[in-house]
């Protein structure tokens, strides 16, 4: 893609764009509110938690992109959570399915247009750490963006920085610090409460890395990213990540380490879907109560202040 088209494919998800859907969304539930959750694979039972819910089809939201993974309802949900207003994404959008990373990262842009100040993503992935066992639910604390080494970035293009230090809702400056993308005041809270909730045994904390998929990895690209300082591997979270923090938005993730990678060529196991997808069944109800007990917790902390 040469400058021209990258311009071409960033205009159509402009600020205008967004703020239309926002608008949209605003009008049609009286929620508003101040916290995005974002459900992986396998993991849309937390959108189910919230109370007095509203909730749209991606179908039908105007400029909404449409998910098409199995495991993934496609659906936003509005509603309270523990009496907190949040709005959750009940399935997200990844590059394997052919949007553009401008597209795929527009609900976040959007999030920040609804008056969300604080963003919880969570994801299914691979575990690259030895010492990590399936059902494991792993803080991240940091990442690895492989599709941003070869310039694939949600924030390439023109960015809009018209009247960006005078209006609130123009979205980020040219070149935002991603040194502290995930919130450590949200990750040690997120401590804090799993010691509460007896979860200690399999909450861990570590670095992600995202890859483009469909396919999953081979053996030696497992090895690889375990060198390079990856404890987990999956194909979502990042771009929206990026973008959340270009818009200004605090930013909690977590993965669900659904698989092992496998890092050995004697080795009889195979990376699969419906693996990942009956790890998020079995481990779904404590890692709702973990984030739930989390949002609660937002306003102790004066995050909406």
């Amino acid at each position: 893609m040469d400058g021209r088209e990258q311009d071409e494919a960033q205009s159509k998800y402009s600020f205008e764009d967004c703020q239309a859907t926002a608008d949209w969304l605003l009008s049609q539930t009286a929620v508003r509110p101040l916290v995005g959750i974002v459900c992986g694979s396998g993991l849309g039972g937390l959108a189910d938690a919230l109370k007095d819910q509203v909730a749209f089809n991606y179908r039908d939201i105007p400029n909404f992109p449409q998910s098409t993974v199995h495991g993934h309802a496609g659906r936003l949900v509005f509603g309270t959570l523990k009496g907190r207003p949040c709005v959750c994404m009940q399935g997200r959008f990844h590059l394997y399915e052919g949007y553009p990373i401008q597209k795929i990262t527009m609900p976040m842009r959007i999030f920040k247009l609804l008056g969300v100040e604080t963003v919880i993503l969570t994801n299914a992935a691979g575990g690259l750490n030895q010492d990590y066992k399936v059902g494991d639910i792993m803080i991240i604390k940091d990442h690895l963006n492989m599709p941003g080494f070869a310039g694939n970035n949600p924030l390439a293009g023109p960015n809009d920085e018209r009247h960006v230090y005078v209006c609130l809702f123009r979205f980020g400056v040219r070149f935002p610090c991603m040194s502290d993308a995930y919130d450590r005041e949200l990750q040690q809270l997120a401590f804090d409460v799993g010691s509460e909730l007896g979860f200690s045994d399999f909450l861990r904390e570590g670095v992600y890395c995202v890859l483009g998929g469909p396919s999953f990895e081979t053996i030696a690209e497992c090895r690889m990213l375990h060198k390079l300082g990856a404890d987990a591997v999956g194909m979502s979270t990042v771009h929206e990540v990026i973008v959340a923090r270009h818009c200004g938005m605090r930013v909690f993730a977590l993965s669900l380490i659904t698989n092992k990678a496998v890092m050995d060529y004697d080795s009889e196991e195979k990376a699969n879907h419906e693996e990942v997808l009956q790890t998020g069944k079995q481990r779904a109800e404590q890692l709702e109560r973990l984030v739930s007990t989390i949002v609660t917790r937002l306003e102790h902390n004066n995050n909406f202040a």
